[in-house]
């Protein structure tokens, strides 16, 4: 499970370096989309890590909080707080790794034309929970003990 605070870095040490599907490119050539789906609202939300690390193990990718989200950067906002899912998905490019519109795919599904600097997804290497704590103020939704009355068999709050 990956755990952040509202409007801060986020980071992610998983296991994707072991799990690697493709394994006859480079690692420098894989880069890592991630599909957060918000728990309560079901909201879809995607963005490529910053790859900053990879071990023989693990891979570290940041996202930095941002109102203006950017899939291609990194930049994403998780509101509203709570428990998120998320699947990670391994891309990876033969030629120039470009994360942008036009190299690298938007979502699991997208595929774009057969050239060298384009990304190709090539499946799903993790999946897990995301719990995103808020800085400050009373949490979104408040649970409340249900105490039932019961008048001529109707339930009453």
């Amino acid at each position: 499970m990956i755990t952040g605070v509202y409007g801060s870095t986020i980071s992610s040490y998983l296991t994707l370096e072991e799990k690697r599907i493709h394994t006859a490119v480079d690692a420098s050539k894989v880069r890592y989309l991630f599909k957060f789906t918000n728990d309560l609202t079901k909201t879809v939300k995607y963005a490529y890590g910053v790859k900053s690390t990879t071990n023989d193990r693990y891979v570290k990718n940041t996202f930095a909080h941002n109102a203006t989200e950017n899939i291609f950067t990194g930049a994403i906002n998780f509101k509203p707080y709570g428990f998120w899912s998320y699947e990670v998905y391994e891309v990876t490019f033969i030629g120039t790794v470009g994360l942008n519109d036009t190299n690298a795919p938007n979502s699991e599904t997208e595929i774009l034309s057969v050239h060298n600097d384009n990304g190709v997804v090539k499946g799903k290497v993790e999946e897990g929970k995301l719990y995103i704590q808020e800085t400050a103020g009373s949490e979104q939704i408040k649970y409340t003990q249900h105490t039932t009355t019961e008048t001529n068999y109707l339930h009453t709050n």
